[in-house]
């Protein structure tokens, strides 16, 4: 072997102590009062069972000095000591990919400066018993502003631009105790030069794999690199999607070019947002004010999973629509806990004078209620979506298209769904995770018009007046707790695999509409508002609403709503609906004085046991709440049900009817099992109910018979109280099946059948029983009898009528388990003759229908 090709041995350098120098610690203890240091994650993710070199995006001496201090508080080596036996005789264990050169005042300078790098490398060459690990480090100053932050420290937070000494001292002193250190895993050097690349080669590389990664982080934490938002504008306007809608509306109008195009151009500048770092640091900063004025705390759950998917994916974030707050709410906690705001999708409606460009500047772009019939309109909104998908920005949408005045998911709408998969088909750079939330209140601060809206008063439009007169009656007032539950997140890329397999070899034509696609968005839809719901918060609230609604009086004994509240929460801690399911740890006792304490509960002082209740326009609200969480109790609501009609009942039979009736409640609420899965959770909820001594095994035969005891015991009492939250629902299915089966196939049709339903959920509710408003919403009706037809159950003959056969009738016969003898008997009475009575004598039960209606519009 040729002695001159044998590398020589690596020179050893004097033991040296892990310290910096002298002047680095003077100058760090001068920095020390204005710098503290926040790490992510607490834990380094790397060992130090071989040196450690950092590795920093940009040089600075303040980078060093707090990434040497993060260090020291850490426990790590420091970086501005010596990497021990390096050949080189470095004075630092730290290199940076840039270096900005500036004066005090003035424009930085930057240009690329890996000669570290590239040196660290080469010794890694020459001497092979180097083993060093690399480890990315990225520091933010200045992330959210505290109560106590002054506002000209909004202008000097983290952001892409180069910045000098003094801007970056200035952020120092100002943004200094909001500093945040991410340390990444560490990658032997070793691992890098496994390829056999030429040394300048291997560096660029390595440089450039390193920038991406830093430029992910940093998108992660502190948004994408923005773009003015006339240049925006100007990349749509230039898009040759828009460009031929420009042309096809051109045509259509018979006009120049020209003024098709001033259109587009007004389409655009009314949709785009103006994204602005320090306007977001500023509502942080008044936000955190608010907050803590009429909330007693913000719960949130689940957020570490999200961080951990969000770094190199596009998300989009799909909460449910409650209020609101909600967009407010979610881009705040976002913010504050180090992830980039969403640009949100607006209605038109709020961009008003003043509130507008606010949120406008806040991430907020503002798209028309309806697009039918605007190609334009519908090619420049579509062209936008694809721009901030492309660029990587994150997005948030509410698919149920407006606030939900019932508690409940409404159904989804896919329009901003569909927009989102074909922008990410034309340019797949990132990869699409769709982020479910769940957001949960206490109280709602647009709890008065809801209830207005319910009775049938018309929605108010939003103006600035009426915005600040609200505002001044929410700071006087207190709304309890909110919960943010982050759920399960769906991956773009495994849908599409589900639905087309080949997508990734398709070409992406933004004029064609595949015919997977409206499979693939009505999945993702379903996916993501079962997600929503199995991420949802239980509070004291809900568990109360649950309890007292199920009395006509919506009052208890003390005594009882504590066994109430006790056998719910051991309904949910017994059989969990999901592992991010978040339930209050409060006791019975301690979520009654909660109750009071935040006014929902009203106490009645009784020589035999004090009377707790809630009346008047509160015990309306509080259906609202009972809804949020209907969906955690079906399975022991059906079992509840079977019971309240009927003595005794087989254990074959329950289950039985309740795969019949799963479908159409799984539609309703957004449940997650199959028909067997959900058999599998009636068959444990009867054996809970069995060991809490609600139920008992009266024989073995047929699988088991099961009874509930005689009379008005206290476990008939429990029951029926459980079996009351969703017992509307039930009998509504089986009031649009009795109404179709009694009279008769092929003689109402779909939409005679709606509107005798809706009446006939009316008349019992006056008869017998006040409802909440969605048990007479003929939208719910309507929906149900669009199952029926996709299951094939019922079919539209040539006349328009609706055709059914045995089966149905079969389930009509099955109606006596759930419907009590009043009901049916009321039921059997309606015929089409009735309904045209109905209808043509009293318009003002047709109104009725109004509030419902409008509870799914926003």
């Amino acid at each position: 072997m040729d002695d001159a090709a044998t590398p020589p041995p690596a020179p050893r350098l004097p033991s040296k102590k892990n310290r910096p120098p002298l002047w680095a610690r003077f100058i760090e203890k001068l920095l020390q009062p204005w710098i503290e240091i926040k790490r992510e994650p607490v834990v380094p993710p790397f060992n130090l069972d071989r040196p450690v070199c950092y590795v920093i995006e940009n040089y600075g001496l303040s980078n060093a000095l707090i990434l040497d201090r993060a260090c020291r508080e850490a426990g790590l080596p420091s970086p501005l000591a010596a990497l021990p036996g390096d050949p080189l005789g470095r004075k630092r264990a730290y290199v940076a990919l840039s270096r900005r050169r500036a004066g005090l005042i003035g424009r930085p300078k930057n240009r690329n400066h890996s000669d570290a790098l590239s040196r660290l490398l080469m010794a890694h060459r020459l001497y092979p018993d180097q083993d060093v690990q690399l480890v990315p480090v990225s520091i933010f100053v200045g992330r959210a502003p505290t109560r106590q932050s002054g506002w000209f420290s909004v202008l000097f937070s983290e952001n892409w631009a180069l910045v000098g000494r003094f801007r970056r001292l200035l952020a120092i002193l100002l943004n200094g105790r909001d500093t945040l250190v991410q340390f990444s895993p560490g990658v032997r050097v070793w691992e890098i030069l496994g390829e056999d690349l030429p040394h300048e080669r291997q560096v660029r590389k390595v440089s450039r794999v390193l920038r991406g990664h830093f430029r992910r982080i940093k998108t992660a934490v502190i948004g994408p690199d923005l773009s003015t938002r006339r240049l925006l504008v100007d990349r749509v306007l230039d898009a040759e999607p828009v460009r031929k809608a420009i042309t096809d509306q051109a045509r259509r109008d018979s006009t120049e070019y020209l003024e098709a195009w001033k259109k587009a151009h007004g389409f655009a500048w009314e949709i785009a947002a103006d994204y602005s770092n320090p306007v977001v640091r500023s509502a942080s900063f008044a936000l955190t004010g608010f907050w803590n004025r009429i909330y007693g705390g913000v719960d949130v759950n689940h957020l570490d999973a999200l961080k951990q998917v969000a770094p190199g994916h596009e998300v989009i974030y799909v909460p449910s629509h409650r209020s609101h707050m909600d967009y407010l709410l979610l881009s705040y906690l976002l913010y504050s806990r180090g992830i980039v705001p969403p640009h949100i999708v607006a209605g038109i409606n709020l961009n008003m004078p003043v509130i507008g460009p606010i949120l406008r500047r806040g991430g907020a772009f503002f798209i028309r209620r309806s697009i039918k019939g605007n190609a334009l309109y519908a090619a420049v909104l579509g062209e936008y979506v694809a721009q901030l998908v492309g660029e990587g920005f994150s997005l948030e949408y509410f698919i149920e298209g407006g606030r939900s005045r019932t508690g409940r998911l409404l159904a989804p709408k896919g329009g901003m769904i569909v927009m989102t998969i074909k922008a990410f088909l034309r340019a797949p750079r990132r990869p699409v995770v769709f982020q479910p939330v769940y957001i949960g209140y206490e109280k709602l601060i647009e709890g008065k018009s809801y209830l207005d809206e319910l009775t049938g008063q018309p929605k108010e439009k939003e103006t600035i007046w009426a915005l600040i007169k609200a505002g001044a009656g929410i700071l006087r007032q207190h709304y309890g707790k909110v919960a943010v539950n982050f759920g399960e997140p769906i991956f773009l890329d495994k849908v599409l695999e589900k639905h087309a397999p080949d997508w990734r070899e398709r070409n992406a034509d933004p004029d064609d509409k595949p015919t997977w696609i409206n499979p693939a968005v009505e999945d993702i839809a379903q996916q993501i508002q079962v997600n929503i719901n199995r991420a949802a918060d239980v509070n004291p609230v809900n568990l109360l609403a649950l309890a007292l609604l199920s009395t006509p009086k919506h009052a208890m004994s003390e005594a009882d709503l504590l066994a109430q509240l006790a056998l719910s929460k051991k309904l949910l801690a017994a059989l969990p609906y999901s592992d991010r399911v978040t339930v209050t740890p409060m006791e019975p006792a301690e979520i009654v004085a909660y109750g009071e304490k935040i006014g929902v509960l009203t106490r009645t002082v009784h020589p035999l046991g004090d009377v707790i209740s809630v009346e008047g326009e509160t015990a309306v609200l509080q259906s609202y709440f009972r809804n949020n969480v209907l969906h955690l109790f079906a399975a022991a609501s059906w079992v509840a049900l079977c019971f309240q009609n009927n003595r005794r009942m087989s254990r074959a039979g329950l289950l039985r009817l309740g795969r019949t009736i799963y479908p159409f409640v799984q539609e309703e609420l957004f449940l997650p099992w199959d028909q067997d899965g959900f058999a599998d959770r009636l068959g444990a909820t009867v054996d809970l109910f069995v060991a809490e001594g609600l139920l008992s095994v009266a024989s073995d035969e047929e699988g088991g018979i099961i009874s509930r005891g005689p009379g008005q015991t206290d476990e008939v009492y429990r029951l029926r109280a459980i079996s009351h939250s969703l017992q509307q629902a039930f009998e509504r299915y089986f009031i649009a099946i009795t109404t179709l089966v009694k009279n008769g196939p092929r003689t109402l049709s779909s939409g005679e059948l709606e509107t005798l339903c809706q009446l006939t959920a009316q008349r019992l509710s006056l008869l017998y029983a006040p409802a909440a408003p969605e048990f007479f919403d003929k939208s719910l009706f309507r929906g149900f009898i669009m199952k029926l037809r996709e299951m094939k159950l019922v079919w539209i003959c040539p006349d328009g009528k609706l055709d059914f056969d045995e089966q149905l009738t079969t389930w009509e016969k099955d109606a006596k388990v759930v419907l009590g003898r009043e009901l049916r008997h009321t039921i059997a009475k309606l015929s089409p003759e009735a309904m045209s009575r109905m209808t043509g004598s009293q318009p003002a039960m047709r109104a009725g229908a109004a509030p419902a209606r409008e509870a799914a519009k926003d």
